[in-house]
């Protein structure tokens, strides 16, 4: 499959997960079902255009903890670039919506929080061993 088409398998099917997220009320089937999901809502850093995908997530220390892995390929996803132009950003968990403000540790803290989402979801060790990036971690807090 191509890049493209891979692309476009990936944005169809998350845009079916974001549908029956907001269907169930954060609950979805298949692979993710019982996984813990949140949907981050970022805006687009060319566009301007708000731009959903649907996320795994750790707690640590009352804060949201994602990863920004993209399944271990060599580039990150679309949404880190977008998050990092506008660090406030919103997430839905459950049936709740609410405004956060991301944060991208660094060092120590960074392979911390990557180490404790690894050991709760093996596939994020995985995708660290495919790339030669470093996956950035990602902490959201509740703004205000």
């Amino acid at each position: 499959m191509s890049g493209d088409a891979a692309e476009m398998d990936m944005s169809a099917f998350n845009t079916q997960l974001i549908e029956e997220f907001r269907a169930n009320g954060g609950k979805v089937g298949g692979m993710f079902a019982g996984a813990p999901l949140l949907l981050l809502t970022t805006t687009g850093a060319k566009s301007g255009q708000p731009r959903t995908a649907p996320l795994v997530y750790t707690i640590d220390d009352g804060k949201w903890v994602i990863i920004a892995s993209k399944g271990g390929a060599p580039t990150h996803p679309d949404w880190f670039h977008n998050l990092r132009a506008h660090p406030d950003v919103t997430i839905e968990v459950g049936t709740d919506t609410f405004s956060v403000r991301a944060s991208i540790p660094e060092g120590d803290e960074r392979q911390r929080l990557y180490d404790q989402m690894a050991a709760q979801m093996p596939n994020f060790a995985e995708y660290q061993r495919n790339t030669t990036r470093q996956i950035p971690i990602v902490l959201l807090e509740r703004a205000g």
